[in-house]
């Protein structure tokens, strides 16, 4: 289990969330959504050292995982941030192997079974055809599917993806979403920050709300829908409609 207990986290020697304490699920998909600027992603990026904790702890399994030497946690936890400002010159293949050198030793050489994972990161994101090509030539939609498949070459029980579908189209959003359960099924722990309240309700074991650097909510979809919760804060009204299928959401 992923624990944040009693954090100050922010910027620049200035907290934007003060005390909070959330648990994220082992083996489930958790989401966070809420307004911009209420501190989404500033709670997931101190897991990579973004923003920095000033208070309390974060712990995964027990094991103090913030003061965690950099290669042991990346060996644990896995992080896609939302926007990457520099894109390397590199083929695809070369870029998607950067998510083993966690593991390699002094002399970066791959063994056969780093050379399998990236192989099957590539093949599960779509991206093999684009092994040879220059991940800066790309197009922002299959650039993030490669800098997913880099992620997912880390084998971490812990995967945390900021606005994972960021540049995806329609068809590749669909995609990534169907990828998640198979994740999951995986024993894949899986912590999403999404824009998209409506996938947020159909994906997600839990939901965590923020607002204005605070949690006002957690617990199931269901639980938020009956709650009235994203009413309340995006100042919004939710339908909702229902087939054989099952349950889609709609907001106004």
């Amino acid at each position: 289990m992923l624990k944040f207990d009693s954090v100050s986290i922010g910027y620049h020697k200035v907290p934007l969330i003060k005390n909070l304490s959330v648990e994220i699920p082992t083996g489930s998909i958790t989401t966070i959504v809420g307004p911009n600027g209420c501190g989404k992603t500033t709670l997931i990026s101190v897991l990579n050292k973004s923003s920095q904790l000033f208070n309390g702890s974060i712990t995964l399994d027990g094991e103090d995982i913030y003061h965690m030497n950099g290669h042991l946690r990346a060996q644990k936890i896995a992080f896609l941030p939302q926007i990457r400002e520099v894109i390397p010159a590199l083929p695809v293949h070369t870029l998607v192997e950067h998510g083993r050198f966690p593991y390699l030793g002094f002399s970066r050489r791959l063994t056969e079974e780093d050379r399998r994972l990236v192989e099957d990161a590539m093949e599960f994101t779509h991206i093999t055809d684009y092994r040879n090509v220059a991940t800066d030539t790309l197009s922002g939609g299959i650039r993030q599917r490669v800098f997913f498949a880099m992620t997912l070459a880390q084998n971490c029980d812990t995967i945390i993806l900021d606005e994972p579908t960021t540049f995806l189209d329609l068809v590749s959003q669909n995609n990534f979403y169907r990828m998640l359960p198979i994740l999951k099924a995986q024993g894949k722990t899986i912590l999403l920050v999404l824009h998209d309240l409506a996938k947020a309700l159909t994906i997600s074991d839990k939901l965590i709300v923020m607002e204005s650097g605070a949690i006002c909510f957690q617990g199931t979809p269901d639980e938020c829908v009956q709650k009235n919760v994203l009413n309340k804060v995006f100042h919004t009204s939710l339908k909702t409609f229902s087939d054989a299928e099952g349950t889609y959401y709609f907001f106004e």
